[in-house]
């Protein structure tokens, strides 16, 4: 989802967090190893849409993908907080920059692991969470299992993973254009990719960090048949973060629509061209 829809994403949400957000700086990106439409008769751009969430887990966890919004369009603002993970650092924080170090040296599932213990491998993580979580993965059952139990805290994503199982229920699937296994019907494509912008340490102990991750998303049907085309969405996602078996692991999270930029002038792509881009442009692992 991502985008969650997310997946993001695209669905993705105004919902209102405690935390404080700003001083982006630039974010360097680091290539993995190897590797809409014609506007369906819509103008280039497209008004903001709100969004509302179809997931409330109660207690320690939330996990809120765009892809809940964008089924449930329209809807009313929701709040998505978490736990929460310290008190929020002042304004006027270091920008996020480059920094020469690579993030990360193993990967764990294909997701990247093993984030260094401090301020940077923090913002590393949330970031590289937050591509993972936003994608397409979260919503086949056994993918999105695998992701979850990878990126949270084992007590958290135990009791995560019931709540969304119930969340992408076949009618929920079937809203974005998907069978009750997550797949799209063929000869179209389900996008659902989130692409970090920048990253905000909120706060930071030894053992515990809160980072905040701003975002676009992209989420959508690409195909001859769409009635959902492929969208963009901004967000910012903030992760709790704890220190557990020598990583950083989400204990919880919690999305806000924005800060979005006014949309630009250049004309919708076809379905067509979309889903050959999502093809030939693989995502990124992201760094501090």
């Amino acid at each position: 989802m991502s985008f969650g829809d997310e997946h993001g994403h695209g669905g993705d949400p105004g919902r209102t967090t405690d935390d404080n957000f700003g001083g982006m700086g630039q974010t360097r990106t680091r290539l993995p190893d190897g590797g809409g439409g014609d506007g369906y008769g819509g103008p280039a751009r497209r008004p903001q849409r709100s969004s509302r969430s179809l997931v409330a887990v109660v207690g320690v966890v939330v996990l809120l993908i765009a892809a809940i919004a964008f089924a449930n369009r329209g809807g009313g603002d929701t709040d998505t907080s978490g736990a929460g993970g310290g008190d929020d650092r002042a304004a006027g924080s270091e920008p996020t920059a480059a920094s020469g170090v690579k993030p990360v040296t193993g990967k764990s599932g294909g997701i990247p692991s093993g984030f260094a213990k401090d301020e940077q491998g923090a913002e590393s993580a949330a970031s590289n969470y937050a591509v993972v979580l936003g994608s397409d993965g979260m919503f086949g059952r056994d993918s999105r299992h695998g992701i979850v139990d990878t990126v949270y805290t084992p007590a958290a994503a135990a009791e995560l993973k019931g709540p969304q199982d119930k969340a992408y229920s076949p009618e929920f699937l079937d809203k974005l254009g998907l069978d009750a296994n997550g797949n799209a019907p063929t000869g179209s494509a389900f996008i659902s990719r989130t692409v970090p912008v920048g990253t905000k340490v909120e706060s930071f102990d030894a053992d515990r960090a809160k980072v905040s991750v701003w975002y676009t998303g992209l989420i959508g049907m690409s195909g001859p048949d769409s009635t959902d085309p492929v969208s963009t969405t901004w967000k910012t996602w903030t992760f709790d973060l704890q220190w557990t078996a020598d990583d950083w692991k989400v204990v919880a999270a919690s999305q806000k629509d924005g800060p979005a930029p006014v949309p630009g002038d250049v004309a919708a792509s076809t379905a067509e061209e979309i889903s050959k881009a999502v093809d030939e442009y693989g995502g990124f692992t992201y760094a501090r």
